[in-house]
């Protein structure tokens, strides 16, 4: 077994925006005219997990019962904001080192691929900002599956498209390496039959060295030669 693709997480991964959907939540959350967020709520509800899943537990948690068509009206709108505020900022809060290790990614042949629960507008306008739509061939957005992490599904299906992408590739779950800062994205990879790196962007190291098969605190500390050879260990094994 050889590591052949490695599969990126978004919020949180790839962009430091965690602060922005806080205060889009309550803001979503303030024109429902239920109560705002109680301390640490959206650290247990929201992180890892998509708007829908969120907004909907938030607003049960209100005694608010919401139907399809209303919550995709709250995430749609949720979604306009966010490229609102984007719009507002001069440069993306993109995490350093994020180029650097889609280069070494690439040097080695490797697939690369993005799974997350964000809305897929939002994704592509941050790759296309930052420069790194082309290198994402295959994403999987919140609006592609009906579940969220830490169910498996988007992972999956990242897995069925890229075999669709390169028909010769035969990938399997377990030759792909996936990045996650979220305990809910770590079990989802985990749930999917993957290895998972977990970087300390949102969580601290210790809470995600319990939950990965690796742990680092920026990209730059992530040794890929390293993690390759565990896959080829794992094989030989």
């Amino acid at each position: 077994m050889s590591l052949k693709a490695v599969l990126f997480d978004f919020n949180g991964v790839i962009i430091n925006d965690e602060p922005i959907h806080k205060r889009l939540i309550e803001e979503i959350l303030i024109g429902e005219n239920v109560t705002n967020l109680r301390k640490g709520e959206f650290e247990k509800v929201c992180l890892g997990r998509s708007d829908r899943i969120c907004l909907r537990e938030l607003l049960n948690n209100r005694g608010r019962v919401i139907n399809e068509e209303c919550l995709t009206r709250l995430i749609q709108k949720k979604a306009q904001l966010y490229l609102q505020e984007l719009d507002k900022l001069e440069k993306l809060p993109l995490f350093p080192g994020i180029d650097d290790i889609i280069f070494q990614i690439r040097s080695k042949s490797w697939k690369l691929g993005l799974v997350t629960g964000a809305v897929r507008k939002e994704v592509e306008v941050v790759l296309e900002r930052g420069k790194l739509k082309e290198y994402f061939p295959v994403i999987v957005a919140g609006d592609d599956i009906t579940t969220s992490k830490p169910d498996p599904d988007g992972y999956l299906l990242a897995v069925d498209r890229l075999n669709q992408e390169y028909p010769d590739l035969n990938l399997q779950a377990n030759e792909c390496l996936a990045i996650e800062d979220t305990p809910a994205g770590i079990q989802a990879a985990k749930n999917a039959g993957m290895q998972v790196v977990g970087i300390a962007n949102t969580y601290p190291f210790h809470m995600l060295q319990r939950l990965s098969n690796w742990t680092v605190d920026y990209f730059s500390d992530l040794e890929l030669e390293r993690v390759a050879e565990v896959f080829m260990q794992k094989s030989a094994a």
